[in-house]
């Protein structure tokens, strides 16, 4: 049987997906355009309470949904624990066949998503949780809903159409659902004071992981740091220099503290008979960029590119403690 090819788009359908595709984003857009609408309005007083009432818990945040709000439910979970808010995903289906027992009563609170209110796998939850008294945020479309009108807070999303063009897969309800998740994950955070530090406490791998360290977790310390004191002459600055093989060498005053490096670059711009004869004083850069150590590698890579640097003195109050290079951030994954 002769095999036919699949019919190959023509030039002039482009123009049509791309149109497609903004029109789904417009639709989108409008979504979450009415949603920030609606905190401003009476939505913000529920979601408030929202805040209020899983700040109020000693447990966890159970987030659960079925179908597309149920995947939506996952990302929540995830995206709360990971900003100090302690949560996990119960799967909607799985929670009437022994899961309701990975619920705390009286600490935890449970987070329900749906669109329509009335999704039958969440019938086991919003009986458990009026049966144990455990709190019950539901997020729905549908206030007179059965999760609306059980939820002892309810944040009533907006309204939207669907981007799909006969206004039924979940795309705008699904995207409006997430935006919420992670307002009240940004608010919560932001209430707390979570720090970017405590931020790196549950991201220690990866990209993310790297620019999360500090100068001191990556930069070179001890026999390591090539130094030199003021009156050295230049011949055994370079010889240091060579030694340590970081192309600088940091110049200090009496009580320790730095006061100058001489690059590979000053070694340049001074080559000449002289050179060797002369001390490190009169060759220097004074007041060089330093980075201190509870310095971010992130903020240490935007300090290097600001100032077209690669190689800079780690100090603590004008104290090398270290050094630290283009190269050391690149390998631990911070670019």
């Amino acid at each position: 049987m002769a095999k036919t090819k699949p019919a190959q788009p023509q030039h002039n359908d482009h123009g049509a997906l791309i149109a497609s595709a903004v029109r789904a984003l417009d639709v989108e857009a409008g979504g979450l355009s009415a949603l920030s609408a609606a905190l401003h309005n009476g939505l913000g007083a529920t979601f408030v309470a929202a805040i209020d009432l899983i700040r109020s818990k000693p447990g966890r945040v159970i987030v659960t949904g079925m179908g597309k709000s149920g995947h939506i439910a996952r990302k929540i979970a995830a995206t709360l624990a990971s900003t100090g808010t302690p949560a996990f995903f119960i799967h909607a289906a799985d929670a009437g066949h022994g899961d309701l027992g990975m619920i705390a009563p009286d600490a935890d609170v449970i987070m329900a998503l749906s669109w329509s209110g009335e999704t039958a796998e969440l019938k086991s939850l919003i009986e458990y949780s009026r049966r144990h008294k455990v709190s019950l945020i539901g997020i729905t479309s549908k206030t007179d809903s059965t999760l609306g009108h059980a939820a002892d807070v309810t944040l009533a999303l907006p309204e939207a159409r669907e981007a799909c063009p006969h206004n039924l897969a979940p795309t705008t309800s699904s995207l409006m659902q997430l935006a919420i998740g992670d307002a009240l994950a940004i608010a919560l955070l932001e209430s707390r004071g979570f720090t970017a530090a405590q931020f790196g406490n549950f991201h220690p791998a990866g990209r993310l992981g790297a620019i999360l360290k500090y100068a001191r977790d990556i930069m070179r310390s001890g026999d390591e740091v090539p130094l030199v004191h003021a009156g050295t002459k230049m011949s055994d600055a370079i010889v240091q220099m060579s030694a340590k093989g970081y192309g600088t060498v940091g110049i200090t005053d009496p009580h320790g503290m730095l006061i100058g490096i001489i690059t590979d670059g000053d070694l340049r711009r001074h080559m000449g008979p002289a050179l060797f004869t002369a001390i490190v004083d009169d060759i220097m850069t004074r007041d060089p960029k330093v980075v201190p150590p509870d310095t971010l590698a992130s903020a240490a890579l935007e300090i290097f590119n600001s100032s077209k640097i690669t190689v800079a003195f780690v100090t603590e109050g004008r104290k090398p403690v270290g050094i630290l290079r283009m190269h050391d951030l690149l390998r631990a994954g911070v670019a």
